[in-house]
């Protein structure tokens, strides 16, 4: 029988192009009819990514997963992320076309694989204009909550059939209910670009287009959404949603590009620490603090007295399209006087943080963290409970998930945003020290629920386990479709 080939395209950045080839590596190695091309949009400013593509290059798996680089466009860099990114996907569809063309080209033999569908990333659901051209099927990949989904297919919905501008909700104390939430939803944690005009057009048009796909891959699982989940099952004009996660690069993104002597002497310090004892702060790839918050935390693990791993890095330039955070020069210019000296025996502050290999660390008790949906899922699948300061993205969001419908993680704030607000607040040393106390109590009910779904999450990816019979859904499916 002949292979059945899918086109996977993954939105520009390392980050996205991570999420989306554990889905590819899961498929392939679950079933030996299943190859897979991935068209790899490249960004300058994202200069990680030609050694990660190598590594890739480099790996067992490439038998199944071929990788193409779609040619490099020069383009004007807009001031928001959202328009920039949309006007550059958009110049991509004629390489991604192109490329495809070319790939059904070398595939003209009586064995040579059938293109059964593509699979897009959240926001390249324009390529389904791609898809359509030649013929085939769409599958969309959600690497967010299936709350999320929901949230921004809700919101497409009041916007195009009620007509309510969402932007109305920005500085509003009103609450949402939403199908896949018990508790109503406050507007203050909404993620930040859908109360943006511009912003808020392009991804809800991006919502609008996932229901033209055929399904939904969520990185996510039953037992850990099962609200949200069942709540697909009476949408109208929704497509299937598989859950398949939690689907994790356990040996962490930066394992190819990070420092492997920085990286050995963090886990030498933690070699050193009782067990879950360690209190971790890391927030992202894009998370970092101007020096008067960087005070405030300062104080506050000080006085708390709990040993700590920090990842302390300077924040990204204001107006940055997709900055990152650097590395502090002098770490004695941005901390309390004689900080350092005080905490020596109890803190190690880092830059640059190696995250699975710490959050796998048995030193770790607890995880201070920007609410990414990559690092809930990584500190789950480890067992270490959060305590939620997002910053931007989807992250207010996923932290009232977690504190008030999940009870998974304590609370530091919810409505922190560094993007699309004036308005920056200081969390203060005694919020922190709080939700710092919280996190790092032994026998707390927020433990006790962790331990709990990392059981669960596992055994969902066992064969028996609701994402093992997920993916094997999504399979037969796209066998299916390519028979001729």
């Amino acid at each position: 029988m002949k292979k059945a080939e899918l086109v996977f395209v993954p939105a520009p950045g390392m980050g996205h192009l991570v999420s989306i080839l554990e889905i590819a590596k899961l498929l392939v190695s679950r079933d030996d009819r299943l190859c897979i091309t991935v068209l790899i949009m490249r960004l300058s400013i994202d200069s990680k990514l030609a050694a990660y593509i190598k590594s890739l290059n480099d790996s067992s798996y490439t038998e199944c997963v071929q990788f193409i680089d779609l040619p490099q466009t020069s383009f004007k860099q807009e001031t928001k992320p959202m328009v920039f990114v949309s006007s550059f996907i958009e110049s991509q569809k004629p390489h991604v076309k192109e490329a495809v063309t070319k790939l059904k080209q070398t595939r003209s033999g009586s064995n040579s694989p059938r293109l059964a569908g593509f699979v897009v990333d959240m926001i390249c659901s324009s390529m389904v204009d791609v898809a359509n051209d030649f013929g085939v099927p769409t599958y969309l990949f959600c690497p967010s909550s299936a709350s999320f989904l929901r949230l921004m297919l809700h919101l497409q919905t009041l916007r195009d059939e009620q007509k309510q501008d969402i932007t109305e909700f920005k500085d509003s104390d009103a609450e949402l209910a939403l199908s896949s939430f018990v508790n109503p939803i406050p507007a203050r944690v909404l993620p930040g670009v859908v109360l943006d005009r511009e912003g808020g057009t392009l991804v809800l048009d991006y919502a609008r287009r996932w229901r033209e796909t055929k399904g939904i891959i969520v990185n996510t699982f039953l037992e850990l959404e099962s609200y949200a989940i069942h709540s697909f099952s009476d949408a109208t004009n929704t497509p299937p949603v598989y859950p398949v996660g939690p689907i994790l690069n356990l040996k962490g993104e930066d394992s190819h590009v990070g420092s492997g002597d920085q990286s050995s002497d963090i886990m030498k310090w933690l070699d050193d620490q009782p067990q879950s004892s360690v209190v971790f702060l890391c927030f992202g790839s894009r998370g970092g603090f101007g020096d008067n918050q960087v005070k405030e935390i300062a104080k506050a693990l000080e006085r708390g007295g709990f040993p700590f791993l920090w990842s302390l890095r300077r924040p990204p330039p204001k107006g940055g399209v997709f900055a990152f955070p650097t590395e502090h020069e002098n770490l004695e210019e941005v901390l309390p006087e004689g900080f350092l000296d005080r905490t020596a025996r109890i803190g190690k502050i880092i830059g640059w943080a190696p995250q699975v290999a710490i959050l796998s660390h048995p030193a770790i008790g607890g995880f201070v963290s920007h609410c990414g949906w990559n690092s809930i899922l990584e500190s789950l699948w480890f067992g270490v409970p959060i305590a939620t300061w997002p910053l931007y993205a989807e992250q207010q969001f996923n932290a009232f998930e977690m504190v008030k419908e999940m009870e998974l993680a304590a609370e530091i704030v919810l409505d922190y945003l560094t993007e699309y607000t004036d308005n920056q607040i200081i969390v203060t040393s005694e919020e922190i020290e709080r939700g710092i106390k919280q996190l790092m109590e032994n026998d707390s009910k927020i433990r006790k629920n962790v331990k709990e779904m990392t059981e669960k999450g596992r055994k969902a990816l066992m064969d028996g386990g609701s994402s093992h019979f997920s993916l094997g859904r999504i399979i037969d499916d796209v066998i299916t479709d390519s028979m001729p």
